[in-house]
């Protein structure tokens, strides 16, 4: 019997020796930490029904907290501090001492989201389970703590950065004003919303110089004149609606990325939840990282770069949209060509020009391209979980022409919007590539 017991007790002490000195690094720096942290934030972002801008805000902070609090890993990134609009040098851990980075990034990421979300505790459940897996993954207790703390020391300076990027102060701004002027927006069927964040262009930018800096060239001339220009491009979604193919439905509704929805059955009302536009392409990148097998500071280096030019497109349409506040096509053509017709999409609650998806598309196709090169095919099963099937890419130019010409589909923009707008993307994203670097090397070249 004591020799059993013996034997029984080192066992034990030989498990848990094992237990806290294997080599847990390997397991730590799984990618997928990160990519179901940011699917979390996103799942959350469509259950808390966030607007695109604001979405879009919520992942570029989350995700850059997480790159700063990784890049420690790997000498060949650099920070982003000093690039970023306001971004001040961030805390550094102390030298000579052993951290788990990933799970730092991890901390970092949750915490933000956190702090910018409205499902807290859903976000305390789903960052309990990930801290348990990195116990689980035998980092010693000191190793765990030391970098709990780093972790949280970055995202308090990033949380401390985005309190100060002026949207606080744009939630008690006044809302938009209707005008009589018939050339301008008006809220549209079957919800009729007011315009979602018309003071978007107060917003900081992340990278580009203000909100004004891409604007595109101004939109059509209203006109109800038959022989206008306006009224042809109106005919021109009037026409496209009454006669699309099944392959043009497919498009439209892949891409439409409505967050909210508003069904009308008889005289019930309700809404459906989906993916943002940026949440689409944000997916992607998951995508993307995963074909290429890309390491976790790779992946971290994806999603904080592309988050960063939503952030920064999202504040320049926007200040166009306000700016040339262009009536929709739903109430044109219900006004002026034909009172019965309906979009296929449902019409967005904010003014027309320039299109969303364009601008983002557009901007998301360069910075992507730079990340993981031209001619890169994928299969996009983002909009699986929506009950829409997978479709075929050549390229992420390819993707976004699709997305930007979805609208069209829709009927909800006019062919310039889509055209200037993908522009507008263009030059946004290409200035934020030559503005932002996130490696040595690049940092070199550019110099």
């Amino acid at each position: 019997m004591r020799i059993i017991y013996i034997s029984f007790v080192t066992f034990l002490l030989v498990s848990c020796f094992s237990y806290e000195t294997k080599d847990w690094k390997p397991l730590a720096n799984n990618p997928d930490y990160i990519h179901r942290s940011v699917k979390e934030i996103t799942d959350i972002i469509v259950h808390d029904i966030f607007s695109p801008p604001v979405a879009s805000r919520i992942y570029a902070y989350a995700t850059i907290a997480g790159y700063e609090a990784a890049i420690h890993d790997n000498p060949k990134y650099i920070s982003m501090a000093g690039q970023l609009h306001g971004l001040q040098p961030l805390p550094q851990p102390e030298q000579d001492k052993i951290y788990c980075f990933p799970l730092a990034s991890v901390h970092a990421i949750l915490t933000v989201g956190k702090a910018l979300v409205f499902s807290e505790k859903t976000v305390d459940d789903f960052h309990s389970k990930m801290m348990e897996e990195f116990k689980r993954s035998g980092i010693p207790d000191e190793v765990y703590d030391r970098s709990i703390t780093f972790g949280k020391q970055i995202a308090d300076h990033i949380i401390a950065w985005s309190s100060k990027d002026n949207y606080k102060q744009t939630r008690s701004f006044p809302k938009y004003s209707i005008s009589d002027n018939p050339a301008e927006w008006k809220p549209t069927p079957p919800s009729y919303m007011d315009a979602i964040e018309p003071h978007w262009n107060k917003i900081r930018p992340f990278v580009i110089d203000s909100a004004s800096q891409f604007n595109p060239v101004p939109a059509t001339a209203f006109s109800t004149d038959q022989s206008s220009q306006f009224f042809k491009e109106a005919i021109e979604v009037y026409e496209i609606g009454k006669n699309l193919t099944d392959e043009q439905m497919e498009i439209a509704n892949f891409w439409d990325c409505n967050p909210y929805k508003m069904n009308v059955m008889g005289h019930a009302m309700y809404a459906t939840k989906k993916i943002s536009p940026g949440g689409h392409w944000i997916n992607i990148v998951r995508l993307a990282c995963k074909k290429v097998n890309a390491d976790l500071i790779e992946a971290l280096e994806a999603y904080a770069c592309l988050s960063i030019t939503h952030s920064d497109g999202f504040i320049s349409c926007w200040d166009e949209k306000f700016r040339s506040k262009v009536i929709r096509p739903e109430t044109y053509i219900n006004l002026y060509i034909d009172e019965n017709w309906v979009p296929l999409l449902q019409t967005p609650p904010f003014p027309e020009y320039t299109s969303g998806h364009s601008v983002i598309s557009s901007a998301s196709s360069v910075m992507m391209t730079k990340l993981f090169g031209e001619n890169f095919d994928f299969a996009d099963s983002t909009e699986l979980e929506f009950d829409l099937p997978v479709r075929h890419f050549k390229s992420f130019r390819h993707a976004a022409d699709e997305a930007a010409i979805s609208r069209f589909y829709g009927g909800i923009h006019y062919m310039p919007a889509i055209k200037n707008g993908f522009f507008e993307g263009k030059e946004l994203g290409t200035f934020i590539l030559q503005n932002l670097k996130t490696r040595k090397e690049d940092l070199v070249a550019a110099k």
